[in-house]
C-alpha cells in the first residue's frame, strides 16, 4: 500500500493497539520459541529453529507493514463528509442496472474494508467506479467478471 491511507480514528486506534502488541507480547512469544528450538541441539538439521526463524521474519514484515500504514494515515471524520457525491467513508445505496438488486455500501481505506460488513474499499473495482458519482448516476464498473451497471439510489454519510 502506498500513497494516503484515509481511515477513521477508531480504525488508527485499533491499528496503534496491534502494532503495540506485536512489538511486545508477539515479539517476545517469537524470542521464547527461538530460544526453546535453539536448545534442541545442532542448528543446521533443527525445523523447529527454522520454523521459529521463518515466524519471526513475518511477524517483523507485519509490523513493517503496519507502521507504514499508520505513518500514511490521515484520518476522516464521520461529520466532515461531503455527501453530494461518492467519497471515502459515504454509505451508497446502489441498485444494479442488470438484476434490480439494491445494496448499500460504505466506501472505506483497504484496511478497512470488509465485505461482510458493508464495508467495500475505494481501490476495490465497485469502489473506484463509484467515486465522484452523485445521486441519480450511473456508474459502469469494469469488474473482473464483467462489466457492471450501478444506479446511485442516495448517499449519505
Amino acid at each position: 500500500m502506498s500513497g494516503i491511507n484515509y481511515i477513521t480514528k477508531e480504525t488508527l486506534e485499533q491499528m496503534k493497539s496491534e502494532l503495540n502488541m506485536l512489538k511486545t507480547k508477539g515479539r517476545s512469544e517469537i524470542a521464547k520459541a527461538i530460544a526453546e528450538a535453539r536448545e534442541k541441539g545442532d542448528l543446521k538439521e533443527n525445523a523447529e529453529y527454522d520454523a521459529a526463524k521463518e515466524a519471526q521474519g513475518m511477524h517483523e514484515a507485519k509490523i513493517a507493514t503496519l507502521e507504514n500504514a499508520i505513518a500514511t494515515a490521515r484520518i476522516v471524520e464521520a461529520d466532515s463528509i461531503d455527501t453530494s457525491k461518492v467519497s471515502i467513508l459515504c454509505k451508497v445505496t446502489i441498485t444494479n442496472v442488470a438484476n434490480k438488486k439494491t445494496v448499500t455500501y460504505q466506501l472505506v481505506s483497504e484496511t478497512e474494508a470488509d465485505l461482510k460488513a458493508g464495508k467495500i474499499s475505494v481501490t476495490s473495482p465497485i469502489g473506484k467506479g463509484l467515486l465522484g458519482k452523485t445521486v441519480g448516476d450511473i456508474a459502469d464498473v469494469q469488474a473482473p467478471n464483467g462489466n457492471l451497471k450501478f444506479k446511485i439510489e442516495n448517499i449519505s454519510a
